[in-house]
């Protein structure tokens, strides 16, 4: 069987206490030897945190997946410090028809119980995923509901998020009152969208405007300053740049 090793430190204190790439390396030679595997090639991350994978040996061991048969490590925790990215790197490699071994803690998918435990610990990690999802959704509905923070890590144009906050950018806000105004004396979508562009005034993001940019910005409750998400629509904090009339007079009664 061919034998991918993968070892990893990410402090001093790792290397000191008997973790260093190079004690790692020997101890997972040794036990290639002794179970009579071939190693393919070695994998060796240094100051990297295994808590995520942007780890460029970790990425270069999926990359080259068809070369081996089995990753070893000495214990879990190098390879994977969060259970969700575990699952999911073992959903991979059972998608591949890889096995995986943790030498110290006798983790092994060759065999019949190692197989049942990491079905115990794919099982835990999707738990903890689902309840972190719901914890997640039950703060947006309480935001949502009694219009307080922000509705997702972005902003729409003609806000910038600080302290907590939505707040106001005020040259911005002159061209969303604009384009109400356009699309209320009976202008097109499209027709804003080329007025704002031949004008030289960027969208959100730096580039052009088109006509689902423009319906986005009439269609938004924020900009009359209320907040919807997942269906509710409540006051917000925040400052309005139009008047509610406005908004309904594109967009009918907003509650």
């Amino acid at each position: 069987m061919r034998a991918a090793l993968y070892v990893r430190v990410s402090t001093e204190d790792q290397a000191r206490e008997g973790f260093s790439l190079d004690a790692q390396t020997k101890r997972l030679e040794a036990y290639c030897r002794v179970r009579g595997w071939t190693v393919s090639d070695i994998y060796r991350d240094e100051g990297y945190s295994g808590r995520n994978i942007d780890r460029p040996e970790y990425k270069r061991i999926m990359d080259d997946i068809e070369k081996w048969d089995v990753l070893i490590v000495l214990k879990m925790d190098r390879i994977h410090r969060n259970s969700v990215n575990f699952a999911s790197m073992m959903d991979n490699l059972r998608r591949k028809g890889k096995e995986f071994n943790s030498m110290q803690e006798k983790f092994d998918t060759t065999t019949a119980m190692g197989r049942f435990v990491m079905d115990i610990i794919q099982r835990i990690a999707q738990l903890e995923s689902e309840q972190i999802g719901e914890r997640v959704k039950i703060g947006m509905v309480r935001k949502a509901r009694y219009g307080t923070g922000s509705m997702g890590s972005g902003h729409p144009y003609g806000y910038v998020y600080k302290r907590g906050m939505l707040t106001v950018i005020e040259y911005e806000a002159e061209v969303i009152r604009e384009i109400y105004s356009m699309h209320n004396g009976g202008m097109s979508l499209r027709s804003i969208a080329d007025r704002l562009n031949n004008s030289f005034i960027p969208s959100k993001r730096g580039g052009r405007w088109t006509g689902q940019s423009v319906s986005n910005i009439l269609r938004n409750p924020t900009y009359a300053g209320y907040i919807r998400w997942d269906g509710i629509v409540r006051i917000g904090e925040h400052a309005a740049i139009i008047d509610r009339s406005i908004f309904e007079s594109v967009n009918g009664p907003i509650l």
